[in-house]
């Protein structure tokens, strides 16, 4: 007898569907109750346009921003939505058709203009997108939603209305700045975008921008580079998603995976290409890893290296006697991940999805170690001498040091993982990106796990909330927001769990669909 099939109605397309924006909150249905503690929004961003008219967007990256927010307040909560008015997005209502290129989606020409118009409009320079539907992060009292470029855009998190466009390269010198910056505990933000550097050489600059100050000045205006990694090709940076920050050390790794500036400067204006056709794979330079220290902006001359991966989430960085432990969510091989989240190959059924998925590289948690300390007589011993680790560093004879890592958690060959963690446990998801299948808490001293899963559920990245009083660190819950267009007349719901267990807790439900969220942040009230 034949196995049934899974996901027999398709519902994981749902995640990928067009909607439209709310014009004020809804009243979500609860199962379950709600702790009395959690109080406050929980934001999150993603594509909600998948096409303007008749023109399609072709990549997951490319849907015009749409922010999400549930409110708790006294054990109720409410769901709104709006589109991010972005250049992108404006001029795209305004003028009917897709007008600032994506990451994976050209914008023709203007067909109304003439020949001469549109030929010389190939020569304006790269027009940069501003449509933020990767993150939404506070900067002093303000919140901006992010891209992965220059361009960041001020929210009101609490109507979901757009303020302002602001572009970093005003304020530091970056071409771009990541959707993954630290935000530490008194407000101070760290980011890592790609510069030019000495001798017109690429390089990354990490940026600090400080928390308020007492004359409640716009922290941007404050904005500095704390210290610049060299780039270990000159014209071709490397694709940069997060970095790792403990309270002394910045690490950046720098994985094979290049953006082509000639290319992207040259091919570009003459020809039409998007972002990914800027991307390509260096197949024998493997991961290099910097250190930084983080007070003095200065870097440590350690050559770090390893065999190549795709680096997209950092899980966790901290300190322990003399090392830097460094927790990945890697991909194995160089061959660029994006490549497999094209539209078409997320909608297609499920058989085919399944297919594509496995001749993807393949996901793995990590952990690596970097002694930051070692002595030449120790070449070519391991120089890790942690005892809750088997991940090695081998001091070479070139006295660059190999990494072996420690794998902490090997997803299915047809999944992701991604993670929130702490210092003894994370909780790595695994899922045909971007139609998470389960959530699952690993803990990464023994191994335990705990799962949340339901049949034809599709659950966003997780979202821990810590308890205020919290004694131990997984006190608190975790929020997600779980599609299951197939399961009744409530296609979406958020998802609230015990952390300790994953047990649950309550549920939100809504009677509209809810399509892919990529991040976000709970802010509380």
């Amino acid at each position: 007898m034949s196995l049934p099939t899974l996901h027999p109605a398709g519902g994981y397309k749902k995640l990928f569907e067009t909607v439209e924006e709310l014009s004020s909150p809804v009243t979500a249905h609860v199962t379950g109750r709600i702790p009395t503690w959690l109080r406050g929004s929980l934001l999150r961003c993603g594509p909600g346009l998948f096409e303007v008219g008749a023109e399609p967007f072709y990549h997951l990256f490319d849907g015009q921003a749409l922010l999400h927010k549930f409110d708790f307040k006294e054990g109720h909560v409410t769901y709104h939505r709006r589109f991010v008015r972005t250049d992108a997005y404006v001029r795209a209502m305004t003028e009917k058709r897709i007008v600032i290129t994506e990451f994976g989606t050209y914008a023709y020409p203007d067909p109304c203009k003439n020949i001469f118009s549109r030929f010389f409009s190939y020569f304006k320079g790269v027009e940069v997108t501003d449509n933020a539907l990767v993150n939404v992060y506070p900067v002093g009292e303000d919140y901006y939603a992010c891209t992965e470029t220059n361009f960041i855009t001020k929210i009101n998190p609490d109507t979901l209305e757009t303020i302002k466009q602001v572009d970093l390269c005003k304020y530091v010198s970056v071409n771009g700045a990541t959707a993954h910056p630290h935000v530490e505990n008194d407000g101070t933000v760290y980011n890592i975008g790609n510069c030019f550097g000495k001798n017109f050489s690429l390089a990354y600059n990490i940026i600090r921008i400080p928390p308020l100050q007492a004359d409640k000045e716009d922290p941007m205006n404050k904005s500095e580079v704390v210290v610049q990694f060299p780039c270990s090709d000159r014209f071709k940076p490397s694709y940069v998603h997060s970095f790792g920050l403990t309270p002394n050390y910045i690490v950046f790794v720098e994985t094979p995976v290049k953006i082509n500036l000639l290319k992207f400067l040259s091919s570009w204006s003459l020809w039409g290409a998007n972002y990914m056709d800027c991307f390509e794979s260096n197949e024998t330079m493997g991961v290099w890893l910097h250190v930084a220290e983080k007070k003095k902006g200065r870097l440590l001359n350690i050559k770090y290296r390893t065999s190549a991966f795709n680096l997209f989430h950092h899980i966790n960085t901290f300190e322990d006697n003399g090392f830097l432990i460094v927790d990945l969510c890697t991909w194995k091989g160089f061959e660029f991940v994006y490549n497999y989240l094209y539209l078409a190959n997320l909608r297609a059924n499920w058989d085919e999805v399944k297919k594509q998925a496995e001749k993807a590289p393949q996901p793995e948690a990590r952990r690596y170690v970097l002694p930051l300390r070692f002595d030449k007589a120790d070449t070519g011993k391991n120089l890790v001498t942690l005892p809750y680790t088997t991940a090695t560093a081998t001091l070479r004879s070139d006295e660059t040091i190999w990494l072996e890592p420690e794998v902490i958690f090997s997803g299915p060959r047809h999944g992701k993982v991604t993670a929130l963690s702490h210092r003894g446990s994370m909780s790595p998801i695994s899922y045909p990106c971007p139609a998470n299948l389960h959530l699952c808490k690993l803990n990464v001293k023994t191994k335990e796990t705990w799962v949340w899963q339901e049949p034809d559920s599709y659950p966003s990245e997780p979202i821990f909330v810590s308890h205020p009083d919290a004694l131990e660190e997984d006190d608190g819950v975790v929020l997600s927001i779980v599609i299951s267009p197939g399961s009744g007349p409530k296609p979406a719901y958020l998802l609230i769990l015990n952390a300790k267990d994953m047990s649950e807790v309550a549920r939100a439900e809504v009677e509209v669909n809810i399509p892919v969220t990529f991040h976000g942040l709970f802010k509380r009230a």
